[in-house]
């Protein structure tokens, strides 16, 4: 009787090593390379593991699996609660789709205990991987509770492996050529950041047969979302905002505030963009293309007039982002939402900083060490800090229920971005009545940007206003 070809996992990726000079069947060939340096063995991609079973199963080839090292357990949720309508469809559909595919829900719409409640449904060992040190912390602490076991965790000084285990992308790309095998299920929260040329290795050398991505936004420009599907499954359920409003989420209004720049900031901003714009189309600088940033930076760096240009960039840009009439307005919302939790987005840390210093209130950026962020949000979440000001370290992953008001003082033209912003002040409360306001500086590009970034269902006509007025500056905009 002919032996079975014997299927491992090495380091990443998967071998199937046959006895026989016979070579690989042709049902199972778009999976395999020959590897000439380990005898007569087929090189595969170890996410590929699922799909190589099912295809020998049902061309009747046997397999002797000795990849698989992750185990079945028996998992109880302590202190359940019933899930919620768009949870249950989400399940329906994950659970169709082979237990392999992404969920898209907004922030704080119940992602984390959706995940619990597949880890619980798939009973096998589960490694859970998120972007930061603080979210890896987070899921830590929620599959303790629900689950009653000790958690393991890689990243951010741990490295213990345990049946149930949380990880970072950065953490689990170095450990998953040594791991990749000892999970069932593998869960992406914020998945949207699995696309990088080095993050998707920790899907590429992982076998997990169960696979789910978690993300508010799977939107991206480059072909993120092709490897998303490739990687962990096609999108399966999608909920939008504006569905789970005044249900799951807050009820909000947008206010989109168009701010006038003095007499002073608007000549220098129209010298500085002169400067700016007339080296670009003396040197035919396309930025709708790919590379035209990099070739304004190179040109910037060795062309005649090229310094002059850059600076005028960042200047014309400080202008627009952060001008005194801006300043005035944030202090004016801030007065007016008296006694609510307020964070105000900046699109750099220097005009979070900037701000920070005018009204001397906290700010949060990627500089702020870990120690010092959890003292911020838990006084913030107190109250003793009623406001924090923030570049885009806020962005995603902070868990902020009492955030009632966002001030986006400026910000990239990405959707995402603008999205998870407004995400951020979404948390149900009883009673609570979530606002986000957008701060753009008339006559200059951030009109344009601010029209790109709201090109999604959460901004619709129908719950945006408009201040009648236009903000002007008014004074020097000290605190």
């Amino acid at each position: 009787m002919m032996e079975k070809a014997v299927l491992e996992f090495a380091s990443g990726t998967l071998l199937l090593k046959q006895k026989t000079e016979e070579s690989l069947s042709e049902a199972l060939s778009p999976f395999f390379i020959r590897d000439t340096r380990v005898g007569r063995a087929w090189r595969a991609a170890a996410s590929d593991y699922a799909p190589i079973l099912r295809t020998a199963h049902e061309h009747g080839i046997e397999l002797e699996d000795q990849a698989r090292a992750y185990e079945t357990l028996d998992l109880t949720i302590h202190s359940p609660y019933p899930p919620m309508e768009h949870q249950k469809q989400a399940m329906e559909r994950w659970r169709a789709a082979r237990a392999r595919g992404t969920v898209v829900m907004p922030t704080g719409s119940g992602k984390t205990y959706f995940a619990v409640r597949c880890i619980a449904a798939v009973n096998r060992s589960a490694l859970v991987v998120a972007p930061t040190i603080d979210l890896m912390v987070q899921w830590a602490n929620v599959l303790e509770k629900f689950f009653q076991t000790k958690i393991g965790m890689l990243g951010g000084g741990s490295k213990e492996i345990l049946p149930l285990t949380v990880s970072t992308y950065d953490s689990a790309v170095l450990m998953m050529e040594f791991i990749g095998n000892r999970f069932g299920l593998i869960v992406f929260d914020e998945c949207h950041h699995l696309p990088g040329q080095i993050n998707r290795m920790a899907a590429s050398m992982c076998i997990a047969p169960y696979r789910l991505g978690l993300t508010a936004t799977p939107e991206r420009e480059d072909d993120g979302e092709e490897v998303m599907e490739k990687l962990i499954g096609p999108v399966v359920f999608r909920a939008y905002i504006d569905e789970l409003e005044g249900k799951v989420l807050a009820p909000y209004l947008t206010r989109r505030i168009r701010v006038e720049l003095s007499p002073e900031e608007t000549a220098e901003y129209t010298a500085a963009r002169k400067t700016y714009t007339n080296f670009i189309r003396r040197h035919q600088i396309d930025f709708s293309d790919p590379d035209g940033w990099s070739r304004f930076i190179a040109m910037s760096a060795r062309m005649p007039g090229g310094r002059e240009a850059f600076t005028a960039y960042l200047k014309q840009r400080q202008i627009a982002r952060c001008g005194r009439a801006k300043l005035e307005l944030v202090w004016k919302l801030i007065r007016q939402h008296r006694g609510e939790r307020i964070l105000v987005f900046t699109a750099d840390n220097d005009a979070a900083y900037q701000m920070g210093e005018a009204f001397c209130m906290p700010v949060l950026t990627h500089k702020t060490k870990a120690g010092e962020r959890r003292d911020f949000l838990e006084r913030f979440r107190s109250g003793e800090y009623p406001v924090l000001f923030t570049s885009k370290v806020l962005n995603e992953g902070v868990d902020v229920p009492e955030a009632s008001v966002g001030i986006v003082v400026s910000g990239s033209g990405s959707i995402r971005e603008h999205v998870q912003r407004l995400g951020r002040i979404l948390r149900a409360k009883e009673g609570k009545q979530a606002v986000l306001y957008e701060l753009v500086s008339e006559g200059t590009s951030e009109m344009r940007v601010s029209d790109r970034r709201r090109q999604n269902r959460a901004y619709e006509q129908r719950r945006m206003r408009f201040f009648h007025e236009t903000a002007r500056h008014e004074g020097d905009g000290s605190c």
